[in-house]
C-alpha cells in the first residue's frame, strides 16, 4: 500500500453567482449615488462611472480564461523529491488553501516570486471535487505537522 495519495486536479472558471452579484451591483451602485444627498452635477456623473465601472468589472471576470491547478500528491510526498504544485503547466512552489463559508481560496506563488489567488464559489467547485479538495488539504497540513522532530 502506497503512503502517497493521487494529486488534486482541478479548473477554475468564472462564477456564474459572482457575475451575476457583480451585475446587481453595476445597477444599483449608480442608483445608490443618484439617492444620496450628493448635487445632481455631481451625482449623475458619478452614478454614469459607478455603473460603467461595474459592467466593467462584470466583463472582466467574464473574460478571464479557465485555469488548470495541479496539487502535488498527500502525505509522504513533502520533502526535496516533492512534485510541485502546477497551475497551466508553470510551478508553484508555494500554496496555501482557505476556506471561508462555502467559498474556497488557493493562494500561489511561482518560482519567481509572483502572487496568484483562485477563488472557488459553489457552482464552480462540485461537491466531489469540494470534498477532493478538502481531503488535500488535510493531507498537506498532517504532512507539516507529521514530519519527524530531529534527535
Amino acid at each position: 500500500m502506497s503512503p502517497t495519495s493521487a494529486p488534486c486536479r482541478l479548473e477554475w472558471r468564472p462564477s456564474r453567482w459572482l457575475l451575476a452579484a457583480l451585475l446587481i451591483f453595476a445597477c444599483l451602485a449608480p442608483l445608490s449615488v443618484l439617492g444620496s444627498d450628493l448635487p445632481p452635477a455631481l451625482a449623475w456623473p458619478l452614478a454614469m462611472a459607478a455603473g460603467g465601472y461595474g459592467l466593467w468589472s462584470a466583463r472582466r471576470e467574464a473574460g478571464r480564461a479557465p485555469r488548470r491547478l495541479v496539487l502535488a500528491a498527500g502525505t509522504a510526498s513533502h520533502g526535496p523529491h516533492r512534485p510541485p504544485d502546477t497551475l497551466d503547466g508553470r510551478p508553484m512552489p508555494a500554496c496555501r488553501i482557505a476556506w471561508r463559508g462555502p467559498l474556497a481560496f488557493i493562494h500561489l506563488v511561482d518560482r519567481d516570486g509572483r502572487s496568484e489567488r483562485l477563488v472557488w464559489w459553489p457552482d464552480t467547485l462540485p461537491p466531489p471535487l469540494r470534498r477532493e479538495l478538502r481531503l488535500a488539504a488535510a493531507a498537506r497540513a498532517a504532512s507539516r505537522h507529521d514530519r519527524p522532530m530531529a534527535p
